[in-house]
């Protein structure tokens, strides 16, 4: 069964979006990319550019098909822009308000048989979804970063998602040549629900001084057979992203073993957010 979607908006052109965005031109879909100016919409674009002809320098891509992916793309003005779409994605920030409002625009302009997904990795689908006049059509595509490079999209059914809604996107995953895996709607869904903890303990272990960060992470990649070690991890991830998703986790799910590291929480308050910032658990030239 084909997903008959053809035409996908992304919303949010940030590092998750305009990776979104290749996967699908990659797969031969019709994409526009959207943002909160069109400045940023544009400057995606372009950034997403520079990554494929890199591809096309190291080997790994045709420069013909650089060229084909790229007349895929469109960077539009405004969120009205999207609305021949067949599905439209958002990959803004992780802020329940943020997103409900962008959803209710979408819900506005797409034609009422199209479908509304969020690439949330820790807020309700079932709650977001409830915002819309299509809860039945709306499902959660939590793709892992960078989406070009990770196999995996993690499918999330809120309690209103029909069936028809779940399999367009698992073909349309599959279409990506993208391996699911299904999740009911609960805080975390399943990566999360089981790293946040796994990276917050390995705060809790530095903040009581029992090894180094070096060693904390050398200690999981090699006896565990992590590629990468948790500190080292969450500071890619950002600590400030890591402590919002610990802080759901504690607060949804009412459990205290969820808590997040007091020393998680003063990073944070330093603007120690990791690599993007230039110093987490290490520090970034």
């Amino acid at each position: 069964m084909g997903s008959g979607i053809e035409r996908l908006a992304v919303v949010g052109a940030g590092q998750m979006g305009s990776g979104i965005a290749q996967v699908a031109a990659q797969a031969g879909l019709s994409v526009q990319v959207a943002d909160a100016t069109p400045e940023l919409a544009r400057r995606a674009v372009e950034r997403l550019g520079a990554a494929l002809a890199k591809g096309v320098e190291k080997g790994k891509l045709a420069a013909a098909e650089r060229e084909a992916v790229l007349g895929r793309i469109r960077a539009v003005d405004r969120i009205e822009d999207c609305a021949g779409a067949d599905l439209a994605i958002e990959a803004v920030v992780e802020q329940e308000a943020v997103k409900a409002d962008l959803f209710r625009r979408l819900d506005a302009v797409l034609a009422p048989g199209a479908i509304l997904a969020s690439n949330t990795s820790s807020i309700s689908i079932t709650k977001l979804a409830a915002g819309t006049r299509r809860p039945d059509r709306f499902v959660g595509m939590h793709f892992m970063n960078p989406p070009p490079v990770m196999q995996l999209i993690e499918v999330i059914r809120g309690l209103q998602t029909s069936d028809e809604t779940y399999q367009a996107v698992m073909a349309l995953a599959k279409r990506f040549g993208k391996t699911t895996v299904t999740s009911k709607d609960s805080p975390g869904f399943i990566v999360n629900r089981i790293l946040i903890p796994l990276l917050n303990e390995a705060c809790f272990a530095l903040q009581e001084g029992l090894a180094s960060p070096e060693d904390i992470d050398t200690a999981v990649k090699l006896g565990l057979n992590h590629p990468m070690g948790p500190l080292t991890l969450a500071d890619f991830i950002g600590l400030d992203t890591c402590l919002f998703i610990a802080e759901v986790l504690h607060r949804e799910l009412g459990d205290d073993k969820y808590r997040p590291a007091p020393l998680l929480r003063s990073y944070v308050a330093a603007g120690w957010n990791g690599r993007k910032s230039g110093r987490g658990f290490y520090t970034y030239g």
